[in-house]
């Protein structure tokens, strides 16, 4: 079978593997649809957040079929259509696609225990969005209680930016979209933002405080990751604000005035991840309310996935790449 493989840290390949055995708790999958994400390219680079080993298969956004159940797998038939948490493993101390092996493969193993059928009314494509809609998701819960009469920043068009964009515009809340690229910017308008602001520009001050009335938002979730943008997120915030921290930063120091936690009587969350989440992200997605797969701009197949990450890549042209490893 055909799979991408980081056989170390920037090196990546198209290998021809044999298709994993199962053991008696695990099924063997049938990939279908793959995303790329942010997080493979650190992957890739040699730096992820947990410790990993090389070569590994990547790819932990994706939906499948079962078409192999070990003997102990319980609620899970062969044909079922299933997608999988990232974070497994006992105290989630594994992140699938990371340190195991991922998706990105003809055909590969996960435990029963940690697969989620796919509802019937739901696209494959839409299941290889189930992961990172459910981190949008966990962001829209962790600034709590939003409603029409919050004004919400989130800062950052990436794929978790857009998708928490498209998350709360199903709250009706008055959702402010902070990004540079005026590309993105139109998409986030597309996906439901009310505004979507240049934080470059020279009136940017002006604009926030014409979108909030002169108050500061009510909720702010940082999506990019970017140092700077970490430390925006304390001055966009109003007085007694909740802030959530989805981005991933690693290392990357910056200089934030702290004091305003304080004065502002800010309430702040980190989030990584969103395990326990996605039973619930799963009916949320079933509902109809929205529709993730917009977020896709380009689709490759498996055997040419090299370029697929060239593609993901290129920000200024792509925002989500999909692998459609059944093609």
């Amino acid at each position: 079978m055909k799979a991408l493989v980081f056989e170390e840290p920037r090196h990546a390949v198209i290998a021809e593997r044999d298709a994993p055995a199962i053991g008696p708790e695990d099924v063997l999958v049938r990939s279908h649809a793959v995303g790329i994400c942010h997080s493979d390219f650190e992957l890739y680079e040699g730096r992820y957040i947990i410790p990993v080993s090389y070569p590994i298969v990547p790819g932990h956004e994706w939906s499948g079929e079962v078409v192999e159940v070990g003997g102990a797998v319980q609620g899970l038939t062969v044909g079922d259509r299933v997608v999988v948490e990232c974070v497994v493993g006992p105290g989630g101390r594994d992140h699938f696609g990371f340190s195991i092996d991922g998706a990105n493969a003809e055909y590969f193993r996960a435990r029963g225990e940690w697969l989620h059928r796919l509802p019937d009314g739901l696209s494959y494509a839409v299941g290889a969005l189930v992961e990172p809609f459910s981190v949008a998701y966990a962001a829209t819960r962790a600034v709590g209680g939003v409603d029409p009469s919050d004004a919400v920043a989130v800062i950052g068009a990436g794929p978790i930016g857009l998708l928490t964009v498209l998350a709360l515009s199903a709250t009706n809340a008055v959702v402010t979209l902070v990004e540079p690229q005026e590309h993105r910017r139109a998409k986030g308008l597309q996906l439901g933002a009310r505004a979507a602001l240049d934080p470059t520009a020279d009136d940017f001050s002006e604009a926030v405080a014409e979108v909030t009335g002169g108050r500061g938002f009510d909720a702010v979730v940082e999506a990019a990751g970017a140092p700077a943008a970490m430390a925006a997120a304390l001055e966009l915030a109003g007085h007694e604000a909740r802030i959530a921290f989805v981005g991933i930063a690693i290392g990357a120091p910056t200089t934030a005035d702290l004091g305003l936690i304080q004065s502002k009587a800010l309430r702040i969350r980190g989030l990584i991840g969103s395990a326990g989440l996605w039973p619930q992200t799963i009916r949320f997605l079933a509902g109809g309310a929205v529709d993730p797969t917009a977020i896709v701009t380009a689709r490759f197949a498996l055997g040419d996935a090299l370029e697929a990450l060239d593609a993901a890549r290129d920000t200024t042209s792509n925002i989500k790449v999909h692998i459609e490893t059944a093609a």
